[in-house]
C-alpha cells in the first residue's frame, strides 16, 4: 500500500473520548501499526467546552502519531500549514470527528485528500465531501438523491463506549424491573462538570443532594468520575465554602479532600456530616458509569455519554449563579466569554432563556435526540431536598429506571461504527 496520512479533525473532550478514541483504535486494527505506511495525525479546532488539555489527551492515545492543539487551528485552516510545519504525504484522508463540517471541505482541498465525515444527526456540504458515515438511516434519507451514493449507515460511535463494559446495567434495557439486578449498595454517580462556572454550582449542589439521600438511605454509595482535565485539589476547592461562597446557597456545609491510604484506595471527599464520596480518575469512566443506577449531571457532553451507556440521569441546571452560562455549549457560551460583552450578554440571555426556553426544555442530548423529555431536566433555583426526594422515589420504584433505560437505548444507533468508519477510510484510500 502507498504511504498515506490519516488526518483526524476533532474539537472537544467529549468527542475525543467517545469518537476519536474508538476510531483510531479501529484504524490501527485495519491498517496495522507500521507508521511508515500509515500515519495518524489529530488536529483540534476551538471548542467552548475545551480545557486546554485536549491535545495531551489525544497524544496519550498510542495509535496517534502527532497532535496539534486548537490554539493553532485557524492558521492551519487558512494557510494549510501546522504550527510545527508538518510534512504531508501525497495520499491521505481527512476524517471529521467533531467541529464544523466545513473544516474537512477546506482542509481536504488544501491537502488534496479525500474526506470522510461522521454525522450523527445532520450531514452538510454533500457536494464537496467524498463519504459520509451516518448514525441512522434517517440522516441519509434527508439528502438529495444524487448524493445518496456517498452515504453509509455506520451506527453510533458512542455505543462503542457501551461495548467496552459488561455489567448488568449495560445489558438490554428491555428487562423488567423484577429481572434487573440492583447493585448492593446502589451507586449514584455525580457529574458536576469540568469547568469553573459549572463546578461552582455543580459541586456543592450534587454533594448536598448526596448528603440528603445519605440521611435517608445510608447504604447508598456515591462516586464522582473526575474529568481528566480537572485536578483533585481544584475539584475539592469548590466543595469548600471558604473558597466557594455559592455553597451556602445550597445549605452545604463543606467537604474535605481525603488522600488515598494506599495505591489500591480512592481519594475521597468527606462532608462535615460524615458522607464520603469516592473520586475516580480513570478515564474514560464507562465501566464505573455503567454500574450507576442513576446519575446527577450538568447539561453538556456528559448527557450524551450517559445516554449512550443507557444510564438514567437527572439533568441539573441551577440558576443561583447566572454567570454559569459561561460554561454552556455552542454560540451562547462563546459570546458569554467575550471581553466586555460577556457579562451583560450573559445576564440578558439568561433572563430570556429562563423566561422562554425553559418552557420547552429539551436541553440534554438524549431529550434533543428523542424530541421529548426522556430524562428529567430541572432548571431554576434548585434545592437539594427536592431533588433528593426525586432520586429516592426512583430508587424505591426501579421500574421507572428500567423505562428510562429502554428509551435511551431505543434512540441510539447500532454498534460497530468505528470499524465501519475505518472501512470507509480504506475505500477512500484505494480510490
Amino acid at each position: 500500500m502507498t504511504q498515506v496520512d490519516i488526518l483526524i479533525l476533532s474539537n472537544g473532550p467529549g468527542e475525543l473520548t467517545t469518537w476519536v478514541r474508538p476510531v483510531v483504535k479501529a484504524l490501527r486494527q485495519k491498517f496495522g501499526d507500521d507508521r511508515n505506511q500509515v500515519r495518524i495525525s489529530v488536529v483540534l479546532s476551538p471548542c467552548s467546552n475545551a480545557s486546554g488539555k485536549e491535545a495531551a489527551i489525544a497524544l496519550s492515545y498510542p495509535e496517534v502519531d502527532r497532535v496539534q492543539g486548537a490554539e493553532h487551528f485557524w492558521q492551519f485552516l487558512l494557510w494549510g500549514k501546522t504550527f510545527e510545519n508538518w510534512d504531508w504525504r501525497s495520499h491521505g484522508v481527512v476524517v471529521f470527528l467533531g467541529g464544523d463540517q466545513i473544516f474537512p471541505v477546506v482542509i481536504g482541498k488544501k491537502l488534496g485528500y479525500r474526506t470522510v465525515v461522521y454525522a450523527e444527526w445532520q450531514a452538510r456540504w454533500h457536494k464537496w465531501i467524498d463519504r459520509f458515515g451516518v448514525m441512522k438511516p434517517e440522516v441519509a434519507a434527508r439528502v438529495p438523491q444524487k448524493y445518496a451514493h456517498k452515504f453509509t449507515v455506520v451506527g453510533d460511535l458512542m455505543v462503542e463506549a457501551q461495548e467496552e463494559v459488561s455489567t448488568p446495567y449495560s445489558r438490554s434495557a428491555t428487562l423488567t424491573a423484577s429481572l434487573l439486578p440492583t447493585p448492593h449498595p446502589p451507586i449514584i454517580g455525580l457529574l458536576p462538570g469540568s469547568k469553573a462556572a459549572k463546578l461552582a454550582q455543580g459541586v456543592p449542589l450534587c454533594l448536598a443532594i448526596a448528603q440528603y439521600i445519605y440521611t435517608k438511605r445510608p447504604q447508598t454509595k456515591f462516586v464522582i468520575p473526575v474529568a481528566p482535565t480537572l485536578g483533585l485539589q481544584t475539584l475539592a476547592s469548590f466543595a469548600d465554602p471558604k473558597n466557594n461562597s455559592i455553597a451556602e446557597m445550597f445549605g452545604f456545609g463543606g467537604a474535605d479532600l481525603i488522600a488515598p491510604e494506599d495505591a489500591s484506595s480512592k481519594a475521597l471527599l468527606k462532608t462535615t456530616t460524615g458522607l464520603t464520596v469516592e473520586l475516580w480518575q480513570e478515564n474514560p469512566a464507562y465501566h464505573l458509569l455503567s454500574q450507576c443506577c442513576i446519575c446527577l449531571t450538568t447539561v453538556g457532553a456528559n448527557t450524551a455519554e450517559l445516554g449512550a451507556l443507557g444510564v438514567p440521569m437527572i439533568v441539573l441546571l441551577p440558576t443561583q449563579q447566572l454567570d454559569a452560562m459561561r460554561a454552556w455549549d455552542g454560540l451562547p457560551g462563546l459570546l458569554a466569554n467575550l471581553p466586555g460583552v460577556g457579562t451583560p450578554f450573559t445576564k440578558v440571555i439568561n433572563w430570556l432563556f429562563l423566561r422562554f426556553v425553559r418552557r420547552k426544555g429539551l436541553l440534554a442530548w438524549p431529550n434533543i435526540w428523542a424530541q421529548e423529555e426522556i430524562v428529567p431536566e430541572l432548571m431554576g433555583k434548585l434545592q437539594p431536598q427536592e431533588i433528593g426526594e426525586m432520586v429516592l422515589d426512583f430508587l424505591a420504584h426501579p421500574e421507572k429506571l428500567v423505562d428510562i433505560r429502554a428509551k435511551l437505548r431505543k434512540i441510539r444507533g447500532e454498534s460497530g461504527a468505528a470499524q465501519k468508519i475505518a472501512t470507509l477510510v480504506r475505500e477512500e484510500i484505494v480510490k
